[in-house]
């Protein structure tokens, strides 16, 4: 039964049945640690996508990271086809055994994120301009550690539970200058 209606829920674009947990990536390697990889400067090129599939947006985004003991902050400047800029700054805190916690302006209340192996699932509300009006909407962002450069991220997006898109990244970090 609980299969059946979550298939159901899924259909139509519910959610609401618990999927995959970060802990069954706990032995993938390369091992992921944000404040090794998050640690200078890194790229990213990235998407969104509405819920029917078409991409509608997408961007370049440079990220300045660093970090002072368990506190990081990772500058990240974004810039869109179609040339409009955004700037936000993350406060991230590393608690131990991959548990992190992160604040931004446009963030409502606190991201939570949680790592294992080479994997984070990082979860927060945004709170998103869309045509004149702002909605905050409920991050899930899964991350994965492809090499010590290259990191995957793809978010999906919803509010009340309805699937409205996903964000699809991919983040390259820059070798140090010799």
């Amino acid at each position: 039964m609980r299969a059946w209606l979550c298939a159901l829920m899924g259909a139509i674009g519910l959610g609401g049945c618990a999927g995959t947990e970060v802990s069954r990536y706990a032995a993938a390697t390369p091992p992921l640690v944000l404040e090794s990889y998050f640690n200078g400067t890194l790229d990213a090129w990235g998407m969104f996508q509405n819920r029917g599939g078409e991409v509608v947006k997408r961007f370049h985004v440079l990220i300045e990271a660093s970090w002072d003991g368990p506190v990081g902050t990772l500058d990240e400047r974004f810039t869109y086809a179609d040339g409009t800029t955004q700037r936000r700054v993350w406060t991230i805190r590393a608690h131990g055994d991959g548990r992190y916690t992160g604040t931004a302006d446009d963030v409502v209340g606190t991201a939570e994120g949680q790592a294992r192996g080479n994997a984070l699932r990082w979860r927060y509300v945004l709170a998103l301009p869309v045509d004149g009006k702002v909605y905050e909407v409920d991050f899930d962002d899964w991350m994965y550690l492809i090499d010590e450069r290259v990191m995957l991220n793809r978010s999906a997006m919803r509010k009340f539970g309805i699937h409205l898109g996903e964000v699809t990244l991919s983040f390259i970090k820059r070798e140090a200058a010799p």
